[in-house]
């Protein structure tokens, strides 16, 4: 469900900046308000999962995120984008409690050794959430026969599939709620991530600094090819056709896993990570210097590289840090917010230079991230105080 409803945010973003005629930096205040979410109710969210427990954190996460989808109905009524943001926020704050729940529910249930192979799974139902959503948003809001463009993009049409939605979350909610779930115990890891040991460790916090850059860069990417991709200059293809497209991009995240995962038994992980971040680069400025098919297949190609990036950073960050690793997690999924800021930045660019030029932005993105698979990963002395 969260890799289903972020990756229909993608296919949302042209729809409502048809609907609402807003600029490009408008349309993305839809990947703010989403991402803005884990930043701001992440901690408050572990506190509450430490009181209540994980399953019942578990029900709490899938509940609100149903409210957030309800909410859709009533926003598409007023014709308010506005009230579409808050809805927005909602249902990405249950998703943000549900993952504070759920993640670490799935590491404790069972062995600790094999606590990665449970996470990876849950990692790859997540990828197939993002590979079906294309489909199911572009047919919905599209129609079948693909008629419906910008021009006859009205903000009611997101009714019913926001409104499956929040069925498919209820009935969720309901099977958690009365699911006999092993009792763990639970104590939060959340507080006093502002200050502390994991802060002097240097690796963390450029760690951090990637992982705000590649959930940014992912994110603004996504949020931008149907509009990329339905320009004249680049494929001119109808919305409709560019938002199927987008399953090419998020399922190439999902194959490659695959593939990094065999690689990266030989191979160190910082050097996959530049290699991937190298090639994600030279994507995107062949996919702006062409047109045509090259340039749409070039594009959607970044996925496929993407795939490792958001696991191998979190790994590297962690390494070494001891009895500061829950607080160096925490801090690593605070920086998810990139997924906020840097879309909209890009948004800001499409405006002011054109959207093929605002790719720059997320190239510039995988740089650092290269630089830090090289060099910034290397676990160095603690940063004197």
């Amino acid at each position: 469900m969260w890799g289903f409803i972020t990756c229909l945010n993608d296919i949302l973003i042209p729809y409502l900046k048809g609907a609402f005629n807003l600029s490009f930096t408008q349309a993305m205040l839809i990947q703010f308000c989403f991402f803005s979410a884990y930043f701001i109710v992440s901690l408050p969210a572990g506190l509450v999962v430490s009181r209540i427990g994980y399953q019942k954190g578990i029900v709490l996460g899938l509940g609100i995120a149903c409210l957030g989808c309800i909410m859709f109905y009533p926003a598409a009524e007023s014709q308010i984008y506005a009230v579409f943001l808050l809805a927005l926020f909602v249902l990405a704050s249950g998703i943000t409690i549900l993952q504070v729940s759920a993640n670490p529910y799935v590491t404790a249930l069972g062995d600790p050794k094999t606590a990665s192979s449970r996470l990876t799974m849950t990692q790859a139902f997540n990828s197939l959430g993002t590979t079906v959503a294309p489909f199911f948003g572009s047919y919905l809001m599209y129609g079948a026969t693909g008629e419906h463009n910008a021009a006859t993009a009205s903000a009611s049409d997101v009714q019913i599939p926001y409104l499956i939605l929040a069925a498919s979350l209820l009935l969720l909610a309901l099977v958690f709620l009365y699911l006999k779930l092993p009792k763990l115990n639970h104590t939060s890891t959340n507080t006093g991530i502002f200050k502390g040991g994991a802060w002097q460790h240097r690796h963390l916090v450029l760690g951090a600094v990637g992982i705000f850059m590649y959930v940014g860069a992912e994110v603004a990417i996504g949020s931008m090819l149907v509009n990329y991709l339905a320009s004249p200059s680049v494929a001119g293809l109808t919305e409709a056709k560019a938002s199927k497209l987008l399953a090419y991009y998020w399922g190439g995240a999902m194959v490659g896993r695959f593939i990094g995962a065999v690689v990266m038994q030989k191979v160190s992980g910082g050097i996959v990570l530049a290699f991937n971040s190298v090639m994600a680069i030279f994507l995107i400025v062949l996919s702006i210097s062409t047109t045509g098919p090259l340039a749409l297949w070039t594009v959607l190609g970044v996925g496929l590289f993407n795939s490792i990036m958001f696991p191998t950073i979190f790994s590297l960050a962690l390494q070494q840090l001891g009895k500061d690793t829950p607080q160096g997690s925490g801090i690593l999924c605070l920086a998810i917010v990139g997924g906020a800021i840097i879309p909209l930045f890009q948004g800001m660019l499409a405006d002011n230079i054109g959207v093929t030029l605002s790719f720059l932005l997320p190239a510039s993105c995988y740089l650092y991230i290269a630089y830090y698979g090289l060099i910034g990963s290397r676990v160095t002395q603690l940063i004197k105080d």
